[in-house]
């Protein structure tokens, strides 16, 4: 059941949790363009180890969405305030492509929050910002539609996208469903990051996931997460940007064991 908090600014965020009440908290964060929903191919096998919550990011889904650019550190907060909300301390955080740069933002602001930390594909900076004005543009003028299509070319393999429609179609809708000031909102936090210099500050245990075949977020930003986070690992998908659709089973089980934590790099097959 999805229930909603009010945060310091004004925006309800909606969230929900997963799995028993007793167990880790692992806290999901969702995509650009996308909601709670994306982690679907995750729930039934994170829930026999966690008690999963899941959130929309501001923008999204069941969540508020503010007219106005939004920041990381606005997303960031937005995390921790739902935390403390739920009076929840600590948690194992997973976040994909926007939400591994929340993620982030949380290891350098509120790394006494984290137990664990897992970015997948995303990015500590993703110029230039002209390209994310552009973007912005499009939305605001002519509404997500105008963008879903090329969005899924990036996100997904051509070979995914005709062996399993089914798994692509719901991605579409949550893209379709997004507001178009909601998703501009979150393009220009993204515009605006740029925490290269600050990686070696995150001190959290971390597992970067990575898609080889991923435009949106190449490997090399992944690698440079790695370099840059002093206690890091890499799991390397063959998949492009939603590893966690196109690599799901693998995917979850690089989460579910990450709590053993082994620095190594490794290169998964999909199967």
């Amino acid at each position: 059941m999805t229930d909603t908090i009010l945060t310091g600014d004004g925006c309800r965020i909606a969230y929900r949790f997963d799995g028993p009440a007793d167990a880790p908290v692992l806290l999901l964060s969702n995509s650009l363009g996308t909601a709670m929903a994306m982690w679907e191919p995750q729930m039934a096998a994170l829930t026999r180890d966690f008690c999963v919550l899941r959130y929309d990011s501001r923008g999204h889904g069941a969540s508020d969405a503010p007219t106005g650019a939004y920041s990381i550190d606005r997303l960031g907060r937005d995390v921790v305030e739902l935390l403390d909300a739920l009076a929840i301390d600590r948690v194992t955080f997973c976040g994909l492509s926007k939400g591994g740069m929340v993620g982030q933002w949380m290891g350098l602001r509120a790394s006494e929050r984290l137990d664990r930390l897992i970015l997948c594909n995303t990015s500590s900076y993703m110029g230039p910002p002209s390209g994310w004005d552009a973007r912005i543009r499009t939305v605001l003028a002519d509404g997500m539609a105008a963008m879903t299509d090329a969005v899924l070319e990036r996100w997904f393999t051509p070979e995914f996208q005709e062996r399993a429609p089914d798994a692509v179609a719901p991605v579409r809708a949550m893209l379709l469903a997004t507001r178009p000031h909601g998703y501009a909102g979150c393009c220009a936090a993204i515009r605006d990051m740029d925490m290269r210099r600050y990686l070696p500050l995150i001190a959290t245990p971390t597992l970067v996931i990575a898609g080889s075949h991923d435009p949106a977020t190449p490997l090399d930003h992944s690698e440079a997460l790695v370099e840059g986070i002093p206690d890091a690992s890499l799991i390397v998908l063959p998949a492009a940007h939603l590893s966690s659709v196109e690599c799901a089973s693998e995917f979850t089980e690089a989460v579910r064991v990450f709590r053993w934590h082994n620095p190594v790099r490794r290169v998964v097959a999909c199967h």
